[in-house]
Parts: C-alpha cells; structure tokens; sequence
C-alpha cells in the first residue's frame, strides 16, 4: 500500500506540474522541468514492482505484478516520448498543451490496470482515449487532423459504451462492482451461458476498436495526419490496450464460443493489415496497417488463452513501434548514399531461409512445453526468421554480418521471453484451449502467408491487380481526412504578415 501512495504522489505532481505548464507567466524552459518530473512516477513504479506486495488489494486498487509493470512500462514510454517532444514540437503553438495532455493520457493509461473496480476501470478506460483524441485535435486548424480527432471520438466513445454495457451487466448478474469477486470461480459458475457470451462479444467490442481491428479499421488508417510523438504514444500504448482489457476480463473467455468471434475477427486483420502494408507507399500509413496486424496476432494469442504471450507481445512491439516512429524521418533517402541491392536472389539462399525458418519453429514447438498456444507461436517465429533472412539476401553486401546480427537479435529476444514469462506467470492467468481452436488460427494464418505468395507471383493475373486495387481502396483515408495543401499554414503566414 505505501509503494501504491508512493506513485499515487507523484502522479499526481506531474499532473499538477502539467497543469503549471498551461500557465503562460510560467517561463518556455519549465517544460524541461516538467519533463524531469515525469520521472518521479516512473521511479515509485520500478520500486513497487521490485519490493511491493504483489498479492495486496485495498479496496478499489489491485497491485499484482502486471498492474505494477504495466505501470513501469506505460510511464517510461511517456518519459521517452516527452523527452522526444522538447525539440520535435519546439515551435508549435500548442507547444505547452501538449505536454500537459501527454502527462494525462500517460498517467491514466499507467493506473488504468490498477483498478479492482469496474466502475472506476471503465472510468479509466475511457480517459487516456479521451486525451488522445483531444492530441489529435490540437492542430485543428488543420481540416484533416479535426476530421481524424471526431472519427476517433466517436469510435472511442462506442468502446467506452461497449465496456460501461459489459461491466453494468457483470455487476447486474454477480452482484460484485469489485473486478475480483465478479470473476471468481463461484460467480462465474452461477453465469447463464447467454449471459456470459453476451458479456464478452461487448468485451471484445470494446477491445478490438482502439486495436483498429477490421471492421473499425477505417479510425487507425486515417490517424496518419497525427504527429509524429502521437502517433508513437498511439500506436506503442493506447492501441494494445485490448489486449490487457482481455488479460484482466480471462477468466470469463474460458471455454467460450466468443473465443472462435474473436480469433476471426483478429485473423481477417491480420491479413487485411499485413496487405495494406505492403500496398501503401506512405511510410507512417505502412507503420499504421503494421499496427493493425498485429494488434491481430496480439488478440489472436488472446483467443488462444496466452495471455502471457499477448502481454510480451504488446510491450516488444510498443517499444519496437514507438522507434520506428521517432525515426520516421530517417527513411528520407539520402541522395550521397547508394545502397546495393541484388537483383537475382540466389534461390538456394532462399530456401536455406525456409529451411532454417522451419528448424527453429520446430525446436521452439519441442521445446517449450509450458507455453500455451505453442504451435501459433513455433509459427510466428519460423516465419518471421524466414522473412527476415530473405530481407537479407536483397543486400550485396553484409549478409555475413546480418546473419550475426539476426542471431543476436534471436538470442536476445529468447531471453526476454523466458524473463518476462517468469515475472508474469503468477499475475496472467493460464487457459489451456483446444488444440482444434489453435490449429484453426494456424491453419487461417497459413493460408493467407501461401495465398500472399501466390499473388505475389502472380502479378500479371486478374486476381492480384483485384485484389491490390481493393487493398489500395480501403488502405486510403477518406478525402475529407486528406489535403492536397496544409492552408493552415497559408493562414499563420498571412496573420503574419498582417
């Protein structure tokens, strides 16, 4: 309970440093100050995590270790971000004000998977999507960026709806607000089944829109227009939160046929998602239909029963996606840097890929007998070291060293799982699911790997310009989300002058 007050404090004195910053007497170079201040809570998190009680409740708050490293992890993605934003958005006119609503959504985000209370988890549910959507809007003298802040706030509000619906129905047939007693044993036992496959399909509602799952992709597509820091705390944060709103509400999902809904609904996104990527020729808009598959795979492993896998997931590619933000400006082509490429890959290179794909899914499926949905996982992993070491072989030069690098990166990677399963098992349920649901995950991902390949073969064929064309059609934002010109800027420019 005192490490709990502990980030309780200084959550609250960034907030209310963030709230100083709106103050216009308060000098520019505070801001850095403020910036120093959001360390303060990510301090008390690392320190709950390490000494805390990660069996205590008290009252509305849980502090088990997810709660505690979700905390960590959501502050920390903050900071870095904020510390991002004092020479990026240096300059802008909402400069103060995007400090200040960063703290919030981050800081509500972080306590967000604190709550014991379905009352105040829905309230904090609703609240760092509420600061995202006011991000978007900052630039609202920019058309696009106020279309893009009103989709998000609609789509946001029928998530909230979804998990207010949900949470008033579980109070309603448990007679618990308190998140741990509504989920017990006892009181799952005594749940008609409608009741329970109600309660879930308005979960998984709630889960898949701020995932930008298909059929409510459309929102995630058009945030393109975005900055680039809230873009990077979109897509590194807020978007997987689905996957812990699931973690939290498991116990219910268990051997439920809205189990079969979810892992269609992830699995058309996770096709969907990966073909937009690879239509799209804007940088950020390849970015945002990587999110949206895998957000899919992430819900997949949801519907699965591997929490503990989806929660790994969603924080390896929060950090992964967040770098790939920042650095967006990086895939500027430099015109005094030539890079060589191959033009005739060696086949045989491409099938020791394939070879050494299969071998390593193979081992990762013989050897891990605890994991739970091993398979799809042996599956994600083969497939992503195949991939990548045809990305290799486009290169000339250095495939040697990218060989080591690749093998590095598999090492470390290993040891982040192995750490983080061993920190998360006691706090992530486990569900074992049937191995028939599992294979028919595999099975849809397979088919749509094998199918890609074809097209891709293929591009002379009526299918694939199909099939491209309606990848192209419903990768695009919507031409009021669009501008051929940012007026709003031809607008300072004459305030300016006047």
């Amino acid at each position: 309970m005192v490490w709990f007050i502990l980030l309780f404090a200084t959550v609250g004195m960034a907030l209310i440093s963030s709230l100083l910053l709106l103050d216009r007497r308060m000098p520019l170079y505070y801001v850095q100050v403020h910036v120093g201040v959001m360390v303060l809570p990510i301090a008390a998190a690392l320190a709950g995590l390490i000494f805390a009680d990660h069996h205590a409740a008290a009252g509305l708050w849980r502090f088990d270790i997810l709660a505690w490293f979700m905390a960590l992890f959501i502050l920390t993605l903050g900071w870095m971000i904020a510390r991002f934003c004092l020479r990026y958005l240096h300059g802008d006119r909402a400069y103060r004000k995007y400090f200040s609503l960063l703290t919030f959504t981050v800081s509500t985000a972080a306590l967000t998977w604190m709550n014991n209370d379905i009352r105040l988890l829905v309230l904090f549910w609703g609240l760092p999507l509420l600061g995202l959507a006011q991000l978007t809007r900052l630039k609202r003298e920019w058309r696009p960026a106020r279309t893009a802040a009103v989709r998000m706030a609609m789509v946001f509000s029928l998530s909230w709806l979804a998990l207010f619906a949900a949470g008033l129905w579980l109070w309603s047939a448990t007679g618990h607000w308190q998140l741990s007693l509504a989920l017990s044993s006892e009181s799952i036992r005594h749940l008609e089944w409608w009741e329970k496959t109600g309660v879930n399909v308005l979960l998984i509602l709630a889960a898949i829109i701020p995932a930008g799952q298909w059929p409510f992709q459309r929102w995630l597509l058009e945030s393109a227009v975005t900055p680039t820091p809230i873009s990077a705390v979109m897509h590194a944060g807020l978007i997987n939160a689905g996957g812990l709103l699931l973690t939290r509400f498991s116990p219910l999902f268990s051997g439920d046929i809205s189990q079969m809904l979810l892992l269609v609904l992830a699995s058309i996104s996770v096709l969907i998602g990966t073909g937009i990527s690879f239509v799209q020729v804007d940088y950020k808009r390849q970015l945002v239909a990587s999110t949206m598959a895998q957000m899919g795979l992430m819900l997949i492993q949801c519907a699965l029963g591997a929490y503990v896998a989806a929660v790994i997931h969603l924080v390896l590619h929060g950090l992964f996606k967040a770098t790939l933000f920042l650095q967006s400006g990086s895939v500027v082509p430099n015109p005094n840097k030539t890079i060589h490429r191959s033009r005739n890959l060696s086949k045989t290179w491409l099938f020791a890929g394939a070879a050494a794909g299969l071998a390593v899914g193979v081992m990762f499926w013989l050897t891990s007998p605890e994991e739970n949905a091993k398979l799809l996982s042996a599956l994600i992993l083969g497939w992503s070291l195949a991939f990548v070491w045809g990305r290799i072989a486009v290169f000339e030069n250095g495939r040697t060293i990218g060989l080591i690098v690749l093998a590095g990166l598999a090492l470390a990677s290993g040891a982040v799982h192995v750490s983080f399963m061993k920190l998360l098992h006691t706090s992530v349920p486990l569900f074992r699911t049937s191995i028939i649901t599992e294979m028919a995950a595999v099975f849809i991902l397979i088919a749509g790997g094998l199918a890609g390949i074809w097209f891709s073969t293929h591009r002379s064929s009526d299918s694939f310009v199909r099939l491209y064309m309606w990848l192209v059609h419903i990768g695009e934002p919507r031409s009021e989300s669009v501008e051929s010109h940012p007026h709003y800027l031809a607008a300072y420019l004459k305030k300016e002058r006047i």
